[in-house]
């Protein structure tokens, strides 16, 4: 039975009302939908030559590009977030003070510090300095830089949560910390943390659309020129909508089929795979 330590488990009545008013809820939000559709509908909104121009080429080239864009952000701020986001939690769990403290001041400061103004740094403080960078990097670099000090903070948390014993039983084994680290920590700890680290990368994907800032090109602000170009705003945005939730969908579904096989109890080839390097340590003696 799962155990629960913020509240107790509801009784039959009680479900029974959460039943209702999940009903009640589902309702009113389906009148709302069809309240607004109906809406649309009498502005001309829905009309079938509104959303056929996304049937064209041109059209489906122009957002599957910013699509491109978008993703290549995404992508290449969390292929170097997260190996960083490592480096820097264990740079704050460090024993040496120094490093330690300047670790914990890059999370505390960039935690704290809205994206939107790093961002800025680099649009208009780097070029007074002298310093020119392109959009592209303007966005991804400010998206590095925050994501990490989120990461490691994550990262520190999922450290700190592992069994004590871990590190015990590899220190006995005559391992160095930077072995243990290396070895057993940080694998454990990634594979616990891999739902919310992909959950964390949904937000980096949607923290991209920040990119009009500084004139790059991705979805959300390509679907504001081509709305703007062909006067056809909502459908546009509904369309990029539906983009950005099938990617959200697919990063959660992903992040929940993680979960799952974590929780899974192993089977009995893992168990077997795990105990050989005991009996070979055991036989080696």
């Amino acid at each position: 039975m799962a155990e629960t330590f913020l509240f107790d488990a509801p009784g039959p009545r009680a479900r029974r009302r959460i039943r209702a008013a999940t009903a009640v809820t589902v309702l009113v939000l389906a009148g709302a939908l069809v309240v607004v559709l109906a809406n649309l509908g009498t502005r001309g909104q829905l009309d079938a030559d509104r959303w056929a121009v996304f049937t064209e080429w041109p059209v489906q080239r122009f957002l599957l590009r910013a699509l491109g864009s978008t993703l290549m952000a995404a992508a290449v701020a969390g292929a170097v977030s997260f190996p960083l986001a490592v480096l820097v939690a264990l740079a704050r769990l460090s024993a040496y003070a120094p490093l330690s403290r300047v670790a914990t001041a890059y999370v505390e400061l960039f935690r704290a510090i809205p994206l939107l103004l790093v961002i800025y740094v680099f649009l208009l403080g780097l070029p007074v300095a002298g310093v020119q960078v392109p959009p592209f990097w303007q966005l991804t670099l400010s998206l590095i830089i925050h994501n990490t000090a989120v990461l490691a903070e994550i990262v520190r948390a999922g450290i700190l949560a592992l069994d004590r014993g871990q590190v015990e039983a590899a220190q006995a084994l005559g391992m160095t910390r930077a072995q243990t680290m290396a070895s057993v920590v940080i694998p454990q700890v990634l594979r616990a943390l891999a739902p919310a680290l992909l959950s964390q990368l949904v937000a980096l994907l949607k923290d991209t659309t920040l990119g009009y800032v500084v004139s790059y090109p991705e979805l959300l602000d390509s679907a504001k020129v081509l709305g703007e170009y062909t006067s056809n705003l909502l459908p546009t945005y509904l369309t990029v909508a539906a983009l950005y939730v099938a990617l959200n969908l697919l990063l959660s579904w992903l992040a929940r089929v993680l979960e799952r096989r974590r929780r899974a109890p192993p089977t009995i080839e893992e168990e077997d795979q795990e105990e050989l390097p005991h009996a070979e340590r055991a036989g080696a003696r």
